[in-house]
């Protein structure tokens, strides 16, 4: 159960602002059940990632039954280049989390707002420079990954709208990484409850009543955002202190920006070097026509709702792990990882289950094109047995990114390049295998990076990282 902080730091608290602690929603996770804990901060967030993966599957279904399976291979098309251009704001905000909740475990409260602040002044620098790439670049990057010329022009506007959008994107998220800091994982669920009704109701207006086909769905996903972003920052700044900067606090401060920097930059860096990964797979995908395209798409966007228990239960053990690293007490990080392991094993059973037995109304969901769907329910069939160790991918990074390692980040990033680059071109070159390698690549590169997160974390080098 979380405890709201007390002794020491609601003194601080009331001392410089009068303000008594528990009238925040900030929480400590220094003290009590480590499984209980984890399972109250990952609950939350997994109902709002479920939502926000509950939105872009109305998207691709939107697109996928009211336009064609072309327009869905569009929106697929983009998907790991939009990764690519975002990972540096999605590395940034990680990386202000992280400082926040080590500054607020070791009850550092003026150092708290000087992260705050400064992460924010280097988070919008970031998202505009990335988001003018993207925009400038997007037909030359789709000509040269020999996406097919039916769903070119589609593609080219999807990615464009979705780079417009990129501060407002990168804002929700620096809010939600900095409240999930201070251990409230339940505010940002209730803004992206709040966005994923209004994306899917601007998705029906633009897309089946204006016609505006992968022009609306691009249009629908960032105006969501921005409301998710506007209706997250307003609350922070009414219930949250720590939003409402003072003035001495204010200043842009270079040692801070630089260690935002220093632990955002190598998860941006593994962000982006997946990626790559992906871009290099989707590069393969291409070459297997429109229907290959559509059906990775598809299984994609499964295969991100399958990852919502994962990625939510990670999330928690980022905050968990920081803020006990900057409490010292790196027993009950151990024990944090040990819950994780447990519960990772009890969601890939769940999950292979049904991906096993109804592959092809899972699929159906989002095409109806014969060929589409059972291309995609067999590559549903190949991935789902590797669920275990894309699980432990999210718990081991999870506890070393809280713990600052920063240089595990790279590692995990160059793993999976090794694997996606390694597996793919051997495999769809084996007649037997052909397409089927596309699939399997993306299983075995779980794996291989999955040992290789789980030998760096009892490697014990995380034990000497910290507040600096």
């Amino acid at each position: 159960m979380y405890r709201d902080c007390a002794g020491a730091i609601s003194e601080i608290l009331q001392d410089q602002r009068g303000i008594n602690m528990e009238k925040q929603a900030v929480y400590s996770m220094t003290e009590g059940s480590p499984a209980g804990l984890l399972l109250k901060f990952t609950i939350p967030m997994l109902i709002g990632n479920l939502f926000q993966q509950f939105y872009n599957m109305v998207d691709s279904i939107v697109v996928g039954r009211f336009v064609g399976a072309n327009a869905l291979a569009s929106v697929g098309a983009t998907g790991s280049l939009n990764f690519l251009l975002f990972a540096m704001s999605f590395g940034i905000s990680a990386g202000v989390g992280v400082v926040v909740s080590q500054h607020f475990g070791a009850g550092q409260m003026d150092m708290v707002e000087k992260s705050i602040i400064n992460g924010m002044y280097l988070l919008a620098v970031v998202s505009v420079i990335m988001g003018m790439i993207g925009i400038t670049s997007a037909r030359w990057v789709l000509t040269v990954l020999d996406t097919p010329e039916a769903i070119l022009d589609d593609a080219v506007t999807y990615m464009r709208v979705s780079c417009a959008g990129i501060l407002a994107i990168a804002a929700y998220n620096g809010v939600a990484s900095v409240l999930r800091a201070l251990g409230d994982s339940r505010t940002p669920l209730y803004f992206m409850m709040a966005a994923c009704f209004v994306n899917i109701g601007l998705d029906l207006l633009f897309v089946i009543l204006f016609g505006w086909s992968v022009f609306g769905v691009a249009l629908a996903t960032v105006i969501a955002q921005l409301v998710a972003a506007v209706g997250a920052f307003t609350y922070a700044l009414r219930r949250i202190a720590y939003f409402r900067i003072q003035k001495e606090n204010r200043p842009p401060r270079k040692d801070i920006m630089l260690r935002c920097f220093r632990l955002g930059i190598p998860i941006a860096m593994q962000n982006a070097l997946i990626a790559f990964s992906c871009i290099f797979l989707q590069k393969i995908v291409n070459g297997f026509g429109e229907n290959v395209v559509a059906a990775n798409t598809a299984l994609g966007r499964i295969e991100q709702l399958v990852q919502q228990p994962y990625n939510s239960l990670g999330a928690a053990l980022t905050t968990y792990t920081g803020q006990n690293i900057g409490a010292g007490k790196t027993d009950r990080v151990k024990q944090g990882y040990r819950a994780g392991f447990r519960s990772v094993i009890v969601f890939s059973i769940v999950m292979l289950i049904p991906c096993q037995l109804f592959g092809r109304q899972i699929v159906g969901v989002f095409v109806t094109e014969p060929e589409v769907i059972a291309i995609g329910a067999k590559g549903l069939s190949i991935t789902s047995w590797f669920y275990f160790f894309l699980g432990m991918i999210y718990v081991a990074r999870s506890v070393l990114n809280g713990a600052g390692d920063a240089a595990f980040a790279m590692i995990n990033g160059l793993m999976e390049v090794a694997g996606r680059v390694g597996f793919a071109l051997p495999l769809t070159m084996i007649p037997f295998i052909g397409v089927w390698g596309i699939f399997l690549t993306t299983g075995l590169t779980w794996a291989l990076t999955g040992i290789v997160s789980m030998g760096r974390y009892h490697s014990g080098k995380w034990e000497f990282k910290g507040i600096s």
